[in-house]
Protein backbone atom coordinates (compact mmCIF):
# COMPACT_ATOMS: atom_id res chain seq x y z
CA UNK A 1 0.00 0.00 0.00
CA UNK A 2 1.19 3.25 -0.99
CA UNK A 3 0.64 6.15 1.82
CA UNK A 4 -3.11 6.78 1.31
CA UNK A 5 -4.46 4.12 -0.67
CA UNK A 6 -4.27 0.41 -1.64
CA UNK A 7 -4.35 -0.86 -4.73
CA UNK A 8 -8.67 -2.52 -4.56
CA UNK A 9 -8.86 -4.10 -8.04
CA UNK A 10 -5.69 -4.34 -10.67
CA UNK A 11 -6.50 -3.43 -14.65
CA UNK A 12 -6.05 -7.19 -15.56
CA UNK A 13 -8.60 -7.97 -12.26
CA UNK A 14 -10.72 -5.45 -13.87
CA UNK A 15 -10.50 -6.60 -17.58
CA UNK A 16 -11.15 -10.33 -16.39
CA UNK A 17 -14.25 -9.29 -14.56
CA UNK A 18 -15.76 -7.45 -17.33
CA UNK A 19 -15.60 -10.58 -19.38
CA UNK A 20 -17.52 -12.49 -17.49
CA UNK A 21 -19.76 -9.99 -17.01
CA UNK A 22 -20.01 -9.60 -20.96
CA UNK A 23 -20.99 -12.71 -21.09
CA UNK A 24 -23.24 -12.80 -18.55
CA UNK A 25 -25.44 -10.26 -20.48
CA UNK A 26 -25.33 -11.31 -23.42
CA UNK A 27 -27.09 -14.58 -22.15
CA UNK A 28 -29.77 -12.35 -20.98
CA UNK A 29 -30.74 -10.47 -24.46
CA UNK A 30 -31.16 -13.19 -27.11
CA UNK A 31 -30.65 -11.61 -30.52
CA UNK A 32 -34.29 -9.41 -30.59
CA UNK A 33 -33.91 -5.66 -31.17
CA UNK A 34 -30.72 -4.49 -29.56
CA UNK A 35 -30.92 -3.13 -25.79
CA UNK A 36 -29.96 0.52 -25.11
CA UNK A 37 -27.11 1.01 -23.03
CA UNK A 38 -27.51 3.64 -20.61
CA UNK A 39 -24.22 5.06 -19.22
CA UNK A 40 -24.72 7.19 -16.45
CA UNK A 41 -21.66 9.86 -16.96
CA UNK A 42 -19.39 10.45 -15.76
CA UNK A 43 -17.61 7.33 -13.85
CA UNK A 44 -19.31 4.70 -15.97
CA UNK A 45 -17.60 6.17 -19.03
CA UNK A 46 -14.46 3.79 -18.98
CA UNK A 47 -16.51 0.62 -17.88
CA UNK A 48 -19.24 1.30 -20.55
CA UNK A 49 -16.15 1.72 -22.80
CA UNK A 50 -14.60 -1.86 -21.91
CA UNK A 51 -17.92 -3.46 -21.52
CA UNK A 52 -19.74 -2.76 -25.20
CA UNK A 53 -16.13 -4.03 -26.98
CA UNK A 54 -16.24 -7.44 -24.78
CA UNK A 55 -20.15 -7.53 -25.38
CA UNK A 56 -20.69 -9.93 -28.42
CA UNK A 57 -24.22 -8.46 -28.98
CA UNK A 58 -25.44 -5.58 -30.87
CA UNK A 59 -25.90 -2.70 -28.65
CA UNK A 60 -27.42 0.76 -28.89
CA UNK A 61 -26.05 2.97 -26.16
CA UNK A 62 -26.84 6.82 -24.61
CA UNK A 63 -25.87 8.52 -21.27
CA UNK A 64 -27.66 10.56 -18.62
CA UNK A 65 -25.32 12.63 -16.18
CA UNK A 66 -27.17 12.41 -12.77
CA UNK A 67 -26.57 14.80 -9.88
CA UNK A 68 -26.56 13.29 -6.51
CA UNK A 69 -23.42 13.96 -4.65
CA UNK A 70 -23.03 16.41 -1.83
CA UNK A 71 -19.23 18.29 -0.38
CA UNK A 72 -16.97 15.39 0.47
CA UNK A 73 -18.32 12.82 -1.98
CA UNK A 74 -21.00 11.86 -0.02
CA UNK A 75 -24.85 11.54 -1.49
CA UNK A 76 -27.10 14.47 -0.96
CA UNK A 77 -30.14 12.74 -0.82
CA UNK A 78 -31.23 14.90 -3.55
CA UNK A 79 -31.32 13.54 -7.15
CA UNK A 80 -31.73 15.32 -10.58
CA UNK A 81 -30.81 15.01 -14.16
CA UNK A 82 -28.87 16.96 -15.49
CA UNK A 83 -28.00 15.45 -19.00
CA UNK A 84 -30.96 13.66 -20.25
CA UNK A 85 -31.07 10.73 -23.04
CA UNK A 86 -31.58 11.37 -26.51
CA UNK A 87 -33.10 7.91 -27.11
CA UNK A 88 -36.67 7.23 -26.56
CA UNK A 89 -36.14 3.58 -24.11
CA UNK A 90 -40.27 3.17 -24.87
CA UNK A 91 -40.97 -0.47 -25.52
CA UNK A 92 -37.00 -1.51 -25.37
CA UNK A 93 -34.89 -3.10 -22.98
CA UNK A 94 -32.87 -1.34 -21.51
CA UNK A 95 -29.46 -1.76 -19.38
CA UNK A 96 -27.70 0.98 -17.27
CA UNK A 97 -24.46 0.55 -16.77
CA UNK A 98 -22.91 2.62 -13.22
CA UNK A 99 -19.75 2.45 -11.94
CA UNK A 100 -20.68 2.28 -8.19
CA UNK A 101 -24.05 1.61 -6.36
CA UNK A 102 -23.77 2.56 -2.89
CA UNK A 103 -26.81 4.10 -1.48
CA UNK A 104 -29.52 2.70 -3.90
CA UNK A 105 -30.87 6.62 -4.24
CA UNK A 106 -29.00 7.23 -7.60
CA UNK A 107 -30.38 3.88 -9.80
CA UNK A 108 -33.92 4.12 -7.36
CA UNK A 109 -34.53 6.88 -9.60
CA UNK A 110 -33.08 6.23 -12.43
CA UNK A 111 -35.01 3.00 -12.70
CA UNK A 112 -38.30 4.75 -11.72
CA UNK A 113 -37.98 7.42 -14.64
CA UNK A 114 -36.90 4.80 -17.34
CA UNK A 115 -39.60 2.66 -15.91
CA UNK A 116 -42.54 5.94 -16.54
CA UNK A 117 -40.83 6.18 -19.95
CA UNK A 118 -42.16 3.14 -20.87
CA UNK A 119 -38.78 0.75 -20.82
CA UNK A 120 -40.38 -2.81 -21.17
CA UNK A 121 -37.24 -4.06 -19.72
CA UNK A 122 -34.53 -2.95 -16.77
CA UNK A 123 -31.78 -4.05 -15.74
CA UNK A 124 -28.72 -2.49 -14.44
CA UNK A 125 -24.80 -3.55 -14.42
CA UNK A 126 -22.77 -1.93 -11.66
CA UNK A 127 -18.95 -2.61 -11.81
CA UNK A 128 -18.63 -2.08 -8.12
CA UNK A 129 -21.73 -2.74 -5.41
CA UNK A 130 -21.49 -0.82 -2.35
CA UNK A 131 -23.75 -2.97 -0.22
CA UNK A 132 -23.03 -1.86 3.38
CA UNK A 133 -24.19 1.74 2.51
CA UNK A 134 -27.66 0.83 0.84
CA UNK A 135 -30.31 3.17 2.30
CA UNK A 136 -32.81 2.15 -0.50
CA UNK A 137 -33.44 -1.56 -1.89
CA UNK A 138 -32.60 -1.58 -5.48
CA UNK A 139 -31.92 -4.59 -7.78
CA UNK A 140 -28.83 -5.31 -9.60
CA UNK A 141 -28.76 -8.23 -11.83
CA UNK A 142 -24.65 -7.83 -12.36
CA UNK A 143 -22.32 -7.20 -10.55
CA UNK A 144 -18.54 -6.83 -11.19
CA UNK A 145 -17.50 -6.85 -7.62
CA UNK A 146 -19.27 -6.53 -3.95
CA UNK A 147 -16.87 -3.93 -2.06
CA UNK A 148 -16.62 -2.70 1.49
CA UNK A 149 -17.21 0.87 3.02
CA UNK A 150 -14.36 2.61 1.33
CA UNK A 151 -13.97 5.41 -1.07
CA UNK A 152 -12.43 4.28 -4.59
CA UNK A 153 -11.03 5.88 -7.21
CA UNK A 154 -9.87 5.26 -10.69
CA UNK A 155 -10.99 3.32 -13.44
CA UNK A 156 -13.78 6.76 -14.11
CA UNK A 157 -13.96 7.22 -10.08
CA UNK A 158 -12.84 10.71 -9.29
CA UNK A 159 -12.17 12.93 -6.79
CA UNK A 160 -13.59 16.70 -8.21
CA UNK A 161 -12.68 15.31 -11.60
CA UNK A 162 -9.11 13.78 -10.89
CA UNK A 163 -7.84 10.17 -11.02
CA UNK A 164 -9.97 8.79 -13.31
CA UNK A 165 -7.92 7.64 -15.48
CA UNK A 166 -5.87 5.46 -13.02
CA UNK A 167 -6.00 1.83 -14.72
CA UNK A 168 -6.58 0.44 -11.08
CA UNK A 169 -9.19 1.13 -8.38
CA UNK A 170 -7.92 2.33 -5.38
CA UNK A 171 -9.35 2.16 -2.13
CA UNK A 172 -8.64 5.37 0.09
CA UNK A 173 -9.12 4.31 3.74
CA UNK A 174 -8.46 8.28 5.26
CA UNK A 175 -10.53 10.66 2.72
CA UNK A 176 -8.74 13.42 5.15
CA UNK A 177 -5.58 12.75 2.73
CA UNK A 178 -7.18 13.87 -0.77
CA UNK A 179 -9.66 16.57 1.15
CA UNK A 180 -5.93 18.08 2.67
CA UNK A 181 -4.87 18.26 -0.56
CA UNK A 182 -6.38 16.80 -3.92
CA UNK A 183 -2.66 16.24 -5.50
CA UNK A 184 -1.53 14.02 -2.86
CA UNK A 185 -2.00 10.63 -5.17
CA UNK A 186 -0.30 12.30 -8.12
CA UNK A 187 3.48 11.78 -8.04
CA UNK A 188 2.59 8.18 -7.16
CA UNK A 189 0.16 7.50 -9.65
CA UNK A 190 1.59 9.91 -12.46
CA UNK A 191 5.70 9.85 -12.92
CA UNK A 192 5.96 12.21 -15.42
CA UNK A 193 3.98 14.77 -13.53
CA UNK A 194 5.66 18.03 -12.33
Amino acid sequence: MTEGFRILFTHEDIARRVSQLSEEIAGVYDGGRPPILVSVLKGSALFLADLIRALPIDVEVDFMSISAYGEGGSSSGVVKIVKDLESDVGGRDVLIVEDIVDTGLTLNYLRRTLGERGASSLRTVTLLDKIARRIVPVPVEFSGFQIEDVFVLGYGLDWHGRYRNVADLLAVPDMSVLRNDANAFVKDLFPLAL
